[in-house]
Protein backbone atom coordinates (compact mmCIF):
# COMPACT_ATOMS: atom_id res chain seq x y z
CA UNK A 1 0.00 0.00 0.00
CA UNK A 2 1.15 3.72 -1.00
CA UNK A 3 1.76 5.77 1.76
CA UNK A 4 2.28 8.86 -0.03
CA UNK A 5 1.86 11.88 2.57
CA UNK A 6 -0.75 14.52 0.89
CA UNK A 7 0.74 17.81 -0.21
CA UNK A 8 4.33 15.84 -0.32
CA UNK A 9 3.85 13.65 -3.26
CA UNK A 10 5.87 10.98 -1.59
CA UNK A 11 5.78 8.51 0.96
CA UNK A 12 8.22 10.12 4.04
CA UNK A 13 9.19 6.48 4.88
CA UNK A 14 10.60 6.10 1.88
CA UNK A 15 13.57 8.75 2.88
CA UNK A 16 15.63 6.49 4.91
CA UNK A 17 15.59 3.43 2.49
CA UNK A 18 18.88 4.44 0.65
CA UNK A 19 21.67 3.57 3.29
CA UNK A 20 24.18 7.11 3.95
CA UNK A 21 21.33 9.33 2.28
CA UNK A 22 20.10 12.24 4.26
CA UNK A 23 17.37 13.69 2.32
CA UNK A 24 16.84 17.85 2.35
CA UNK A 25 12.73 18.55 3.63
CA UNK A 26 11.00 20.93 4.74
CA UNK A 27 11.85 19.97 8.55
CA UNK A 28 15.78 19.68 8.27
CA UNK A 29 15.27 23.10 6.71
CA UNK A 30 13.47 24.59 9.59
CA UNK A 31 15.69 23.00 11.68
CA UNK A 32 18.44 24.43 9.71
CA UNK A 33 16.74 28.21 9.35
CA UNK A 34 19.60 30.11 11.28
CA UNK A 35 22.84 27.69 9.97
CA UNK A 36 21.55 29.16 6.67
CA UNK A 37 21.12 32.91 7.24
CA UNK A 38 24.31 32.40 8.19
CA UNK A 39 25.81 30.30 4.88
CA UNK A 40 23.65 33.36 3.16
CA UNK A 41 25.65 36.03 4.58
CA UNK A 42 28.68 34.76 3.32
CA UNK A 43 27.63 35.52 -0.28
CA UNK A 44 28.69 39.13 1.13
CA UNK A 45 32.06 40.37 0.86
CA UNK A 46 31.24 42.14 4.17
CA UNK A 47 29.58 39.02 5.94
CA UNK A 48 32.73 36.77 4.47
CA UNK A 49 35.49 39.29 5.15
CA UNK A 50 33.48 38.88 9.41
CA UNK A 51 33.54 35.74 9.66
CA UNK A 52 37.45 35.03 8.49
CA UNK A 53 38.66 37.88 11.20
CA UNK A 54 36.45 36.27 14.20
CA UNK A 55 34.21 32.97 13.09
CA UNK A 56 33.44 32.28 16.72
CA UNK A 57 32.30 35.96 17.58
CA UNK A 58 30.83 36.18 13.67
CA UNK A 59 28.44 33.14 14.74
CA UNK A 60 27.14 34.35 17.88
CA UNK A 61 25.16 35.98 15.78
CA UNK A 62 22.65 33.69 15.02
CA UNK A 63 20.83 31.57 16.72
CA UNK A 64 22.25 28.09 15.38
CA UNK A 65 22.69 25.75 17.87
CA UNK A 66 25.46 24.79 19.94
CA UNK A 67 26.28 21.82 17.76
CA UNK A 68 25.74 23.80 14.33
CA UNK A 69 28.35 26.24 15.59
CA UNK A 70 30.91 23.54 16.76
CA UNK A 71 30.41 21.87 13.35
CA UNK A 72 30.35 25.02 11.27
CA UNK A 73 34.12 25.75 13.10
CA UNK A 74 35.37 22.49 12.53
CA UNK A 75 34.28 22.58 8.94
CA UNK A 76 32.41 19.27 9.52
CA UNK A 77 29.86 18.89 6.43
CA UNK A 78 28.52 15.65 7.32
CA UNK A 79 27.58 16.71 11.12
CA UNK A 80 25.83 19.89 9.60
CA UNK A 81 23.82 17.96 7.00
CA UNK A 82 23.13 15.95 9.94
CA UNK A 83 21.94 18.83 11.75
CA UNK A 84 19.68 19.53 8.70
CA UNK A 85 21.75 21.78 6.58
CA UNK A 86 22.24 21.42 2.81
CA UNK A 87 24.95 21.07 0.69
CA UNK A 88 23.90 24.09 -1.51
CA UNK A 89 24.57 26.29 1.82
CA UNK A 90 27.25 24.86 2.77
CA UNK A 91 29.06 25.66 -0.49
CA UNK A 92 29.32 29.23 0.74
CA UNK A 93 31.19 28.33 3.51
CA UNK A 94 33.70 26.31 1.28
CA UNK A 95 33.65 29.18 -0.96
CA UNK A 96 34.82 31.36 1.81
CA UNK A 97 37.53 29.07 2.98
CA UNK A 98 38.64 28.97 -0.94
CA UNK A 99 37.93 25.02 -1.39
CA UNK A 100 35.90 24.14 -4.41
CA UNK A 101 32.97 21.42 -4.00
CA UNK A 102 35.33 19.05 -5.53
CA UNK A 103 37.64 19.48 -2.00
CA UNK A 104 34.66 20.03 0.04
CA UNK A 105 33.30 16.91 -1.00
CA UNK A 106 36.08 14.63 -1.04
CA UNK A 107 36.48 15.44 3.08
CA UNK A 108 32.74 14.51 3.51
CA UNK A 109 34.22 11.08 2.11
CA UNK A 110 37.10 10.36 3.99
CA UNK A 111 39.16 10.33 0.27
CA UNK A 112 41.79 13.53 -0.66
CA UNK A 113 40.68 15.76 -3.56
CA UNK A 114 42.55 13.52 -5.73
CA UNK A 115 41.68 10.68 -5.19
CA UNK A 116 37.61 12.00 -4.70
CA UNK A 117 38.40 13.21 -8.36
CA UNK A 118 40.48 9.82 -9.85
CA UNK A 119 36.94 8.11 -8.64
CA UNK A 120 34.39 10.39 -10.43
CA UNK A 121 36.34 10.75 -13.56
CA UNK A 122 36.03 6.44 -13.28
CA UNK A 123 32.36 6.34 -12.82
CA UNK A 124 31.45 7.30 -9.37
CA UNK A 125 31.57 5.30 -6.13
CA UNK A 126 29.96 1.50 -6.41
CA UNK A 127 26.65 1.21 -6.24
CA UNK A 128 26.76 -2.27 -4.00
CA UNK A 129 25.52 -1.56 -0.45
CA UNK A 130 23.88 1.81 -1.66
CA UNK A 131 20.44 0.32 -3.41
CA UNK A 132 17.82 0.25 -1.47
CA UNK A 133 17.33 -1.30 2.09
CA UNK A 134 13.56 -2.34 0.89
CA UNK A 135 14.58 -3.13 -2.78
CA UNK A 136 12.29 -0.64 -4.50
CA UNK A 137 15.49 1.04 -6.35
Amino acid sequence: MNNVTPGLGYDPDDLADIPGTTIFTTASSRKAYHLHRFCHSLGKAEGRAAFKADEAGYLSGYAMTEQQREAVLARDYNRLIALGSNFYFLMKLASTDGWSAQRAVSTMSGMSTEDYAAMMIAGGRSPEGNRSIKGKY
